[in-house]
């Protein structure tokens, strides 16, 4: 198998065609088209369905469509080794949680940028899930996620801690208020939130269970909900900033074994350390004093 053939394979099968393909590319149709051919010549198999709305990947088409992706990423990983002489330069790409994001990363990130020039700091946000696996899928060179984070071809290191609350409208003067109410629902983000499911536990530790939930995309559209009467959520106590202060949401504090959680970053064991990555490692410990 050739890596060029394997790199327009997925793109026909992530864009859906190969005319789209070729534009992306930068090249014409035939020569996807030949690529394309060769490579299941090489296999002996065949890995799209053509027909006039597209392309569609074969069962074998998708067996072979992760390992397309990783390959192409370990040569990207390669490429960036070899062109690594020490000095922090080039495209980081690090991945968070929004509220770490919000909470703590800003100011860090100012003065990295401003201490290494030469490297262009991308960020991406997504729950803990969705970091471990572009972390795992080497999308993100490191991400802050929440832990504990146990995994063979992950190292975590702890950067702070946070102290979660519970929160809710300023009506709702209490947990056990709360907790009788028939209508209450769980005002949370999607899926693979991890303050999502430690919720769902603090609530179940006290016998309630299967509650309705209402899924939002962002924090500040789950703050305006909660402050609505909508529901309740869980997030950092530190998040109630000045803005909030008001009286448009009261937090309910929680006993300390529920209410602790660490923030850590993962990397991937094997994956190149970039110097980008070792200085922003270096940089964040720095200044871990200030992130709180």
């Amino acid at each position: 198998m050739d890596a060029k053939d394997l790199a327009t394979f997925e793109a026909v099968a992530r864009l859906g065609g190969m005319g789209r393909a070729a534009h992306e590319l930068n090249t014409v149709q035939s020569n996807v088209t030949q690529r394309v051919r060769r490579l299941e010549e090489a296999l002996g198999v065949c890995l799209f369905e053509r027909s006039r709305a597209g392309t569609k990947l074969t069962r074998a088409g998708e067996r072979l469509m992760p390992y397309a992706g990783r390959v192409g990423a370990l040569l990207a990983e390669a490429g960036r080794a070899a062109r690594d002489d020490g000095a922090p330069r080039g495209t980081l790409t690090i991945g968070s949680l929004e509220t770490t994001v919000a909470l703590r990363l800003s100011p860090v990130l100012a003065t990295y940028a401003r201490t290494h020039p030469d490297v262009d700091l991308v960020l991406r946000t997504g729950t803990t899930a969705e970091l471990i696996e572009r972390v795992l899928d080497r999308e993100l060179e490191g991400a802050f996620v929440c832990g504990p984070v146990v995994h063979p071809l992950l190292i975590a290191a702890s950067v702070f801690e946070e102290e979660l609350a519970l929160l809710s409208a300023p009506s709702q003067r209490s947990v056990a208020s709360l907790l009788v109410r028939p209508d209450l629902r769980l005002v949370i983000l999607r899926a693979g939130c991890s303050y999502r499911q430690r919720l769902e536990e603090v609530l179940a530790r006290r016998g309630i269970v299967g509650l309705r939930r209402l899924e939002f995309g962002t924090l500040e559209a789950i703050l305006g909900a909660v402050a609505a009467d909508l529901g309740v959520t869980l997030l950092p106590h530190a998040l109630i900033g000045p803005a909030w202060r008001g009286g448009r949401i009261r937090a309910h504090r929680l006993p300390k074994a529920e209410a602790r959680v660490q923030t850590v970053f993962v990397h991937r064991r094997d994956m190149l350390c970039s110097s980008a990555l070792t200085a922003f490692q270096k940089h964040v410990v720095k200044r871990k004093a200030e992130l709180g």
